[in-house]
């Protein structure tokens, strides 16, 4: 097993946190955490939709693509 270095986010949380919280706090933080992530991720779309000049219509397309990849292609 390789071991990964903590990335900065994860160092500063580990000092902030460093005490035990309840359930209901651990659950609070970690929703605010994501919807924080949720809506950077959101914003980064929204800037790419606008670079790109596209609408409903690209969403549109994706939803009808083929993606998957049987386990017979992946052979």
């Amino acid at each position: 097993m390789t071991a990964h270095k903590l990335s900065n986010l994860q160092l500063e949380l580990l000092k902030i946190y460093s005490f035990n919280v309840k359930d209901e706090q651990l659950l609070e933080i970690k929703n605010i955490l994501g919807n924080y992530f949720a809506d950077k991720v959101t914003e980064d779309i929204d800037k790419l939709f606008d670079v790109k000049g596209w609408g409903l219509e690209k969403i549109q397309e994706w939803s009808e693509e083929h993606m998957r990849v049987s386990a017979k292609d992946k052979q």
